[in-house]
């Protein structure tokens, strides 16, 4: 399979709703920053998509004109949570098709306070099937996101025998790496103890420090073929190897851990170690889809970082950070960070490129040469990307 390079990446640091720039401004920053960094002309560029949740049609455009204007295609990509590494998705899959030399993808979000609600109550939802299964179950109400991840992390301690410290530790762990990053929102170190006497907002064990809060920013990132960069003498250190998307299947209703994509994950994350001939084993570092630390342990066994049902072992043998088997979320990820929808995606690769090419200063994972990402939209959607040092 061909290699399509990372030219460039950039990000905003993400914000509480209400202190943000307006999105124009944050997506043409970072889009501007990742041009700049690909040392290209916009001229160069072919193609752009824009992932975002929350807004008109054509704010991708709205967002792109601040930062150039060239007549190119622009495509406004809304995958829900996995929008931003939907938007990646796309413009690798422009290059390696050779439709184009060059593309950009970027993702933003201006969020509201509180938890995700829907905007268009007026017509079906479509997680009427999962608030359905959820119901079926005894599950108690609660807005959609926290009710999914709390039933899944619910279900997991009662499938494993789990306690609810492991997603306390996890927590913990997170926000250690968090210190690390000046682009995290939240970088005050937890003990487990701060954890779990946090306010409960989902039955008697979820707290509020076992979720990420909503933010708001943008990130961005330009690929290019091998050939392009070798004419346009861009460095072509990084490159994605692999990537994958998946959507659910039947068997998505049979329980609250694949309600959250855990089978989305796996097939993914099967799917990219085939193309490229990695293995897991292999992966140095990862940024996954931590919206809650009950998905955080769930997309350990999803991705093959463990067997199913050994997150307990996994975690407490400390195998998750510095000195483990793998780094997960040395970004702090999206408890840390905080979740624009739209954004997340590119700074989840943002975070990995600058890991691979040995530039993440006091949270460089030694030795970085092959990375994973994973970005997870209920609804649903998974996609998993490879990427690999040259």
């Amino acid at each position: 399979m061909a290699k399509v390079i990372i030219a460039g990446v950039d990000m905003v640091k993400f914000s509480k709703p209400g202190q943000q720039e307006p999105y124009r401004v944050m997506a043409s920053k970072a889009i501007q920053g990742a041009v700049k960094e690909a040392g290209i002309e916009p001229m160069l560029i072919e193609q752009a998509f824009g992932g975002y949740v929350y807004g008109d049609s054509t704010s991708a455009q709205h967002a792109l004109y601040d930062a150039f204007m060239t007549g190119i295609p622009v495509v406004n990509v809304n995958n829900n949570c996995s929008s931003g590494s939907t938007a990646l998705f796309l413009a690798r899959q422009a290059v390696e098709s050779g439709a184009v030399e060059c593309a950009i993808a970027f993702g933003f979000e201006e969020m509201q306070k509180g938890a995700l609600g829907s905007h268009w109550d007026d017509r079906e939802s479509p997680f009427g099937t999962f608030l359905s299964v959820l119901d079926d179950k005894g599950y108690p109400e609660a807005p959609l996101a926290l009710r999914c991840f709390g039933a899944a992390g619910h279900y997991y301690m009662e499938k494993y025998g789990a306690s609810a410290d492991l997603f306390a530790k996890v927590s913990v762990k997170t926000r250690n790496h968090a210190m690390n990053n000046p682009y995290a929102l939240l970088n005050k170190p937890m003990s487990v103890e701060d954890v779990m006497n946090d306010k409960k907002v989902y039955m008697d064990y979820l707290t509020r420090t076992m979720c990420c809060p909503p933010t708001c920013g943008a990130g961005a990132a330009v690929v290019c073929s091998e050939a392009f960069a070798k004419k346009h003498g861009i460095n072509s250190d990084v490159a994605i190897v692999a990537q994958a998307m998946s959507t659910d299947t039947p068997d998505t209703w049979t329980d609250p851990i694949k309600l959250v994509g855990s089978g989305m994950t796996s097939r993914a994350a099967q799917s990219v170690f085939e193309k490229s001939g990695i293995d897991v084993n292999e992966v140095d570092v990862v940024e996954l889809h931590d919206c809650f630390t009950t998905n955080e342990v769930i997309t350990y066994e999803g991705l093959g970082l463990c067997a199913e049902g050994e997150a307990t072992k996994f975690v407490n043998d400390g195998d998750n950070t510095y000195g483990g088997k793998f780094v997960v979320n040395p970004s702090g990820g999206l408890m840390s960070k905080g979740h624009p929808l739209g954004a997340t995606g590119l700074a989840q690769c943002y975070e990995l490129v600058n890991q691979l090419r040995g530039k993440a200063d006091k949270r460089q994972v030694d030795g970085a040469k092959i990375a994973l990402q994973h970005n997870l939209g209920l609804g649903g959607a998974a996609v998993v990307t490879l990427y690999q040092a040259n």
